[in-house]
C-alpha cells in the first residue's frame, strides 16, 4: 500500500497569475501589499467570535485577496514576505480571493 500523502506535500507551487477559481492545494509565495481592518464574525453560541481580514498579496506584478481568520494573521503585516501552503481559491464580489483553509498555513519568510 502507498503511504498517504499530507495535503501540503500534495500541494503545487503556483504564481498569482496562474490561479484560477477552482484551484486547490496551491502554494502561493508573496508579499503583502495591505491588511485590512480586523473585523468579527459572530458565530452561533456557545462558539466565541471569529475575527477575519483581508490582505492583499503581489507576487511577479500580481495581486489577489488573501483571507485570512483567527490565528493566520497573526505576524502578517504589510511589506511582510509570507508563502500559503496548501491553499484554494473562490471569487467573493466578483474577485479571486486566496484561502487558508484548515488543512493550510501561512508561513511568515525571513527577509532577505
Amino acid at each position: 500500500m502507498a503511504p498517504r500523502l499530507h495535503a501540503v506535500e500534495m500541494a503545487v507551487r503556483t504564481r498569482i497569475s496562474e490561479l484560477r477559481r477552482g484551484a486547490r492545494h496551491v502554494i502561493v509565495e508573496g508579499r503583502v501589499k495591505e491588511v485590512g481592518p480586523v473585523r468579527e464574525y459572530r458565530l452561533p453560541e456557545p462558539l466565541e467570535p471569529a475575527r477575519y481580514a483581508i490582505a492583499r498579496l503581489e507576487a511577479d506584478g500580481s495581486e489577489i485577496d488573501l483571507a485570512l481568520w483567527n490565528y493566520d494573521m497573526e505576524g502578517v503585516e504589510a511589506g511582510r514576505r509570507i508563502r500559503v501552503e496548501d491553499g484554494y481559491v473562490t471569487s467573493f464580489r466578483g474577485r479571486l480571493q486566496l484561502n487558508v483553509g484548515f488543512t493550510g498555513r501561512v508561513v511568515l519568510l525571513d527577509e532577505s
